[in-house]
């Protein structure tokens, strides 16, 4: 059976119905597919930065994130004792609007917003045709329990994370490569332990960060060196031996996390050598596109900004009766230089940051971070942050 549609979504997280809902706003009609049956998120909790509420503005689900999530303020950097290496003063401006949301919460807002558009759970892509603008139609053949599909579309945005289908069809042989780190990860509930304040402590090998994402829910990653595929029989306990020396409030939020709710991954990013994110009338978005690690906190919050672009920057000029091969081609220009510096930039914070193991190295870093004004090294993060979603 063949089902045409003006673009098909394949991949049904935060990119993906970031781009759905951008699409309908924009008047197309939209299908998103997902391989798991249920359209969900898995994960813990994570950091919306003003880039990323911007994106969410434009697509309309900004309120329903600041209702579901709550306001931090990015106060700085610790060592693992809690001296201050870098603190952010206590100022209003732009780049300190922060959210901690769950997940969950995030991806819930976005599939509310995504209604418009026929959600297709338990339906796994196994052939992309990927069309020419001006010409060929693209065409996605998956595979459910209802038997084969084929969808025509005069759109199709990849969206499927770091190990893409769509990727892997229209560009073999780019896959995301180990970054020599692990992620330990919890929720917990408090009320008292962490303030508003959102606070990033570097120690030999280690970044800890706790980020209050509700009235009463706190979360907290150990994002640290680890072997690739290297478990623990009791993840919890791994921790708390690892942070055994860490100031308050490290080790008594993981004793507070029940152990079998003790997440680890191993972290990936994908190296920033695609030369293009454009595949005839295929285009590749968030992780397919960019994976990053997590040390700038951009990771969803490109995500969002790529789902915002796919309507800014294709759906809408195409229906104001611009090429789609124009169309696309400025949304690789806009969109890949920027995400290909995040993934760059991310590698270098990590590099001053938890990548860091000897004590000289450590000491010199403190020694230079503590005598940097806090104004200078927040202009330095202002082009990610100031980031504004328009066409």
């Amino acid at each position: 059976m063949t089902v045409e549609h003006h673009a098909v979504v394949v991949g049904g997280g935060i990119a993906g119905l970031a781009a759905a809902v951008s699409l309908l706003h924009e008047g197309r009609r939209v299908t998103v597919l997902e391989q798991a049956r249920a359209f969900t998120e898995v994960g813990a909790g994570l950091t919306i930065t003003p880039n990323g509420m911007s994106a969410l503005a434009s697509i309309g689900v900004d309120t329903a994130v600041r209702d579901a999530g709550y306001r931090v303020r990015m106060a700085g950097t610790t060592d693992e004792h809690g001296s201050w290496l870098l603190r952010v003063p206590r100022a209003s401006g732009s780049t300190q609007e922060v959210y901690g949301i769950h997940r969950q919460d995030l991806h819930g807002s976005l599939l509310t917003a995504a209604r418009g558009a026929a959600l297709m759970g338990g339906t796994r892509v196994v052939c992309v045709a990927p069309g020419t603008p001006g010409g060929a139609t693209a065409r996605v053949d998956c595979v459910s329990a209802k038997g084969t599909v084929s969808y025509d579309a005069d759109l199709v945005v990849g969206a499927d994370g770091l190990r893409s289908t769509v990727r892997g069809l229209v560009a073999p042989g780019t896959g995301p490569r180990f970054s020599g780190k692990s992620s330990w990860r919890g929720i917990v509930a408090d009320s008292a332990l962490v303030t508003e304040d959102f606070i990033v402590r570097w120690g030999p090998g280690t970044e800890f960060g706790a980020v209050r994402i509700g009235a009463a829910h706190v979360y907290w990653y150990g994002y640290t060196s680890s072997k690739e595929g290297h478990r623990r029989p009791d993840e919890k306990a791994a921790a708390m031996h690892h942070f055994r020396n860490w100031a308050d409030p490290v080790r008594p939020l993981i004793e507070l996390t029940p152990g079998d709710r003790v997440m680890r991954h191993d972290v990936y990013d994908l190296p920033p050598n695609l030369r293009t994110y454009i595949f005839g009338r295929v285009v590749l978005i968030g992780d397919a596109a960019h994976a990053m690690i997590p040390t700038m906190g951009q990771g969803a919050n490109s995500s969002l900004e790529d789902g915002a672009c796919i309507g800014l920057l294709i759906g809408r000029p195409a229906k104001e009766g611009v090429p789609l091969q124009s169309a696309v081609r400025s949304f690789d220009a806009v969109r890949r230089p920027r995400t290909q510096n995040m993934i760059r930039r991310s590698r270098s914070a990590g590099q001053v940051g938890a990548d860091l193991q000897s004590r000289i190295g450590i000491t010199v870093r403190n020694t230079l971070m503590r005598a940097v004004p806090a104004g200078p090294a927040m202009k330095a993060g202002a082009s990610v942050l100031t980031w504004k979603a328009t066409a």
